[in-house]
């Protein structure tokens, strides 16, 4: 039903829903990310040409997790931007560099990981560490040079209400869902059918092959269900809630309302909630990839639950023989 306005979009979710999203993933993502870097770096010699993508996926979760405390201050307020319009586009540029640098790199792990098992003898040898370096390259400026002209959209708007759009003003709405159906087509499609792809094949080979190594198969497995996760909990519903909510403002600048205009806004905000996850979700990349994070986290938890059993018996007023000896 046509109206000469549309009714307003309640924008309260987004304050009481994404501060604490932001605030939860910031401090898990940087520990984890920081951890994971950390290990991959003090064994760089060891490095195989996947940990190479795995270390460029750790640096833009990096990136965009320094930018979450300009995030938590702008929706505290209420959606009042205080940094200036130049710090809005980096912090809205940076996010689009980690979801699309990290969609990319995991397109690498899928397809390097399908090339050593699927055709081992074609490539053993010929792909060095040069090569993926060099492809790493590539991806960052790919994908820079997607998102550079979201750069060039209005982001504030310090006059009238001291917005950072993620998107953009509603002036420019239109011509952003263009460039925004083009950017998910070139920036998510292509590379989830090229993963979905290369793991669809691989699984299909190790469950058919009965002499494959289990500890290979159950490896691949795993990652493949890490990025299964990744991809169905962080990206998909992004990609489909982002331009289904552009498409409600193009109508409702038409003057066209329907009534699913705030529930698809509410549904967008969560999407975005959930994409920001991958910053805390890629680590596990680094936990299937890297036996020693592993035997890391196993000796951390141990550490942890004799820290605890001490406290436990402290405060029960119980103190261990060894230390109720006297030592003279």
């Amino acid at each position: 039903m046509n109206k000469t306005s549309c009714s307003p979009v309640s924008f309260n979710f987004e304050h009481k829903f994404l501060p604490p999203v932001y605030i939860f993933v910031f401090i898990i993502g940087l520990l984890a990310n920081g951890w994971g870097l950390k290990s991959l770096l003090h064994n760089w010699k060891k490095l195989g040409n996947v940990n190479v993508f795995v270390l460029n996926l750790g640096l833009t979760d990096i990136l965009y997790l320094l930018t979450l405390p300009f995030l938590v201050v702008y929706y505290c307020m209420r959606s009042k931007w205080i940094f200036g319009d130049a710090l809005c586009k980096i912090t809205r540029f940076c996010f689009n560099l980690n979801l699309y640098g990290s969609i990319g790199f995991l397109t690498c792990i899928s397809v390097y990981r399908y090339l050593a098992i699927v055709h081992p003898m074609r490539v053993m040898g010929r792909i060095t560490v040069t090569h993926s370096v060099a492809i790493s390259v590539m991806v960052w400026l790919l994908v820079s040079v997607q998102s550079l002209p979201d750069m060039f959209f209005t982001k504030t708007h310090p006059n009238y209400t001291g917005k950072c759009y993620d998107t953009t003003h509603k002036k420019n709405v239109e011509r952003y869902l263009e460039y925004s159906l083009g950017w998910t087509l070139t920036g998510f499609c292509i590379p989830f059918l090229i993963t979905l792809g290369c793991y669809g094949h691989t699984a299909v080979v190790l469950l058919t092959m009965k002499r494959t190594d289990k500890v290979l198969k159950q490896r691949s497995l795993k990652l493949l269900f890490i990025l299964i996760l990744l991809f169905s909990v962080c990206y998909i519903p992004h990609q489909v809630l982002k331009n289904l909510n552009l498409w409600s403002r193009v109508l409702s600048e038409q003057k066209k309302c329907r009534g699913w205009f705030n529930g698809v806004f509410v549904a967008h905000q969560i999407s975005r909630g959930l994409v920001c996850l991958n910053s805390a979700l890629n680590p596990l990349v680094y936990l299937h990839g890297n036996e020693n994070i592993v035997a890391q986290l196993r000796q951390m938890l141990q550490q942890v639950r004799h820290m605890c059993s001490r406290l436990s018996l402290s405060h029960s007023g119980r103190v261990p023989v060894s230390q109720t000896t006297d030592p003279h």
